[in-house]
């Protein structure tokens, strides 16, 4: 029978990429013990500055060959390492594997003697490679050994291991009436004429619903009934059964494995939203990443669970996890919980001209589906988001459109998905790869008014009745130090980022033909380039803080819209001191009706919808108790203190970059009627041929760079955000800054213009 070995402790660790002969060695030369999962950018990934360790490190673990039968194999595997793995045992190379994300297992079975010690070592790297995506993107790309690894020990004829990392199962479901067939697969290695392969259906209750045997081969088909089947319907019923496999040797079970079952059917409507199991079901809900404060994407499977518990809490019934494969751990909750999943590999943001990146594409997307094809969860595989943003360069709409076809091939039971950049056209023949699309939308934050989400919401749909579309993006910053009575854009107030949400929570009630709806981001998350809002290393437009310890006011706007538990919640809560002596008190509510009460003085009792404005409120005392309370829940008291003055501290501080919004932009006394100059390349000064980081290197470069986006392109950008995008050359991300081709002619010729006039280097002045 198989056997799991945990081998997350006494690991030695050190930066650098020269591997010790042994742990004694590695002691002497300063490796610091460990446990995985483990990274080394826990602090500095988040920490701001862009500046965090991307390189090799080296892990080191002793093994030995447990005592086990002589014809048995041995396999190390790995859930997770970012992004590329060299591993080695006694120094002799056994595996590669580049991607950091999917699961993958190597046989170490020869490598192993018995008795004797071997010294297992790992080579991670998660700098930037030409043919390992992510290539570039809006988060920390965390390295290390960052989820669990264990020794597995089969006999030699078992469920495959070497195989995409997968159980070696698989299964499918079709209702058939009040019954389900359930087809079910099973890949064996080295299977023997008379072996057997049974599956045996197991109900929630613990009673064998279905059973079947069928004599092993290397790939072995066959079916099962169940009766009377028990739907998986979602967050409002996720019931799920067991599928157990047995591998079978006259009267020895030689491997066993097991996964959950659900059973199914869905569909989307262009003009109704998605259905489960005929039942009409919007999905609404949010994205999540995988990283804490702290930990980086080191994380337990009780952290992940505790995520997927907060998401449920919040009443979605969705999630997008960008922008990768995601912990097992995960899945299995979202599984549990009953949330419909969008799952896709890191094609995100550019693409390499290097042929050997959209290979390292087909081989992640073939990892993520084959590890997981059993969770009902997943309901749509991702191929991409906003890939146009490192520019429309040859090959990328060819390679798309065969990722789609990839996913078809591997998978015709799921749909498959793409996340648009805001700025590409809604004629986009982008938008007809995938079975559904949805757009990353910012408006009311990097540019534009809130409300032209709805009007670019309905153009698209009039422009594409019989396409369904979603929105796979959407949020603002929100730091819950920062308040106003007047809150507005940018200004990074816990109180914009709330009345943003609430216009958005409401105009996509509003429309059901948004297919999905995923709020960016669950949680604040880490990026090490930003420096936003006095906040550095990390996006702020998380519903929760990135240590999960503080849920924003906006956490509670959508609860009132989604959530069946009855609450309700008072807002400004952290803006406690208040220089007046009446105010309006904001109340978030799922109930029809909410009393207030302040200082036990009388009540106010007020009917309504989600939100609760109670105008001219009096704040009698010094303290003032404020409670809150609606039928069939907790009340809610806060506390405020009536001041003199307004508190300064409640005021984000003017940032550097702040200090340019009255000054002059550098393209001002441009002349814009006059003939674009061409583009001209003079070795020694700087051009649009430069990556964004060079340019952003020289401050007078960077400052041409990002006052020509904001003179005429159709967002707002700050010298920090621009480092997300440090990557790439300029004149690859023309398609992030503008949708129009002649307005992205004039930002790169401007540009490069005023750019060609700076010397990298002042002897060439």
């Amino acid at each position: 029978m198989r056997q799991e070995i945990s081998l997350n402790q006494s690991w030695y660790f050190s930066k650098g990429e020269t591997i010790p002969k042994t742990v004694e060695m590695a002691k002497e030369q300063g490796f610091c013990e460990i446990q995985v999962p483990h990274t080394y950018n826990g602090w500095d990934g988040q920490d701001g500055g862009g500046d965090y360790y991307k390189g090799k490190a080296v892990y080191l673990k002793e093994i030995k060959k447990p005592d086990i039968p002589a014809d048995s194999r041995v396999y190390i595997e790995w859930e997770g390492v970012n992004s590329i793995a060299e591993i080695f045992i006694n120094g002799e190379k056994v595996k590669e594997h580049r991607g950091g994300y999917s699961a993958f297992r190597v046989d170490v079975t020869e490598k192993l003697e018995d008795g004797k010690s071997a010294v297992l070592a790992v080579v991670v790297d998660n700098s930037n490679h030409s043919d390992v995506y992510p290539q570039m993107a809006d988060f920390t790309f965390y390295g290390g050994i960052y989820r669990n690894v264990k020794m597995l020990v089969v006999s030699p004829t078992h469920f495959c291991l070497d195989y995409y990392g997968s159980k070696g199962i698989a299964f499918s479901s079709q209702r058939q009436g009040n019954d389900a067939k359930i087809k079910l697969s099973a890949w064996i290695t080295n299977p023997k004429e008379s072996d057997a392969v049974q599956f045996e259906l197991i109900d929630e209750d613990g009673d064998t619903v279905s059973e079947c045997f069928v004599p092993a081969k290397e790939y072995t088909e066959t079916a099962a009934r169940i009766e009377n089947v028990h739907l998986w319907q979602g967050v409002e019923d996720p019931y799920l059964y067991t599928v157990v496999a047995r591998l079978i040797r006259h009267n020895e079970v030689l491997d066993e494995v097991e996964a959950e079952l659900g059973v199914r059917e869905f569909y989307v409507d262009p003009e109704k939203g998605f259905f489960l199991n005929g039942k009409s079901m919007p999905l609404r809900g949010v994205s999540r990443h995988q990283d804490m404060l702290g930990k980086g994407n080191a994380l337990t499977e009780e952290d992940h669970w505790e995520d997927a518990y907060q998401i449920a809490e919040l009443g979605a019934n969705t999630i997008r996890l960008a922008h990768y494969q995601h912990n097992q751990a995960f899945y299995q909750a979202c599984d549990a919980l009953g949330f419909i999943v969008w799952a896709e590999i890191p094609f995100i943001s550019a693409m390499n001209r290097d042929p050997k990146g959209h290979e390292n594409c087909r081989e992640q997307m073939k990892e993520l589906i084959y590890q997981n094809f059993n969770h009902p969860s997943i309901c749509f595989w991702g191929i991409s988001n906003e890939i146009t943003i490192g520019g429309e360069v040859p090959g990328l709409y060819e390679n798309l459109v065969d990722l789609n076809h990839l996913v078809k091939e591997l998978d015709d039971t799921r749909l498959t998905t793409m996340a648009q950049v805001s700025m590409l056209p809604k004629d986009s023949k982008q938008n007809q790869i995938t079975d559904v699309v949805s757009y990353n939308h910012y408006f009311g934050w990097y540019g534009g008014d809130y409300t032209m989400n709805e009007e670019w919401f309905d153009a698209f749909h009039q422009m594409h009745p019989d396409r369904p579309f979603g929105v796979s993006e959407y949020g603002c910053e929100g730091i819950i130090s920062w308040h106003t009575d007047t809150p507005k854009c940018k200004d990074y107030s816990e109180e914009y980022q709330a009345i943003y949400h609430e216009h958005m929570a409401k105009i996509i009630a509003e429309r059901p033909y948004l297919w999905a709806t995923h709020i960016w981001n669950m949680f604040d998350f880490g990026c090490d380039a930003r420096d936003e809002g006095g906040v550095k290393g990390r996006n702020n437009k998380g519903l929760v803080t990135m240590d999960r310890k503080v849920r924003k006011d906006a956490y509670y706007v959508y609860k009132a819209y989604w959530s069946k538990e009855p609450f309700v919640y008072i807002t400004g809560r952290r803006y406690a001191e208040r220089p007046y002596d009446t105010m309006t008190v904001k109340v978030y509510s799922n109930q029809p009706e909410v009393t207030l009460r302040v200082n036990n003085g009388e009540a106010i009792t007020m009917k309504g919808d989600k939100i609760f404005l109670f105008e001219d409120v009096k704040l009698n005392e010094t303290i003032n108790f404020v409670t809150a309370s609606a039928d069939g829940c907790k009340s809610d008291t806060v506390t405020w203190v009536r001041t003199k003055d307004p508190n300064p501290c409640y005021v984000k501080p003017q940032e550097e970059e702040d200090d340019r919004d009255g000054v002059k932009n550098w393209f001002d006394e441009v002349d814009d009627e006059a003939t674009l100059p061409e583009l001209s390349f003079k070795e020694g000064f700087y051009s649009v041929k430069d990556t964004v980081a060079d340019i952003l290197q020289h401050e007078e470069a960077g400052t041409i760079l990002v006052d020509a986006i904001n003179k005429y392109g159709s967002m707002k950008v700050k010298k920090s955000m621009m480092g997300i995008m440090s990557g790439i050359p300029v004149e690859d991300m023309m398609g992030m800054v503008s949708s129009n081709k002649e307005t992205a002619e004039i930002i790169l010729k401007r540009a490069n213009a005023a750019l060609q006039k700076i010397a990298k280097n002042t002897d060439q002045l």
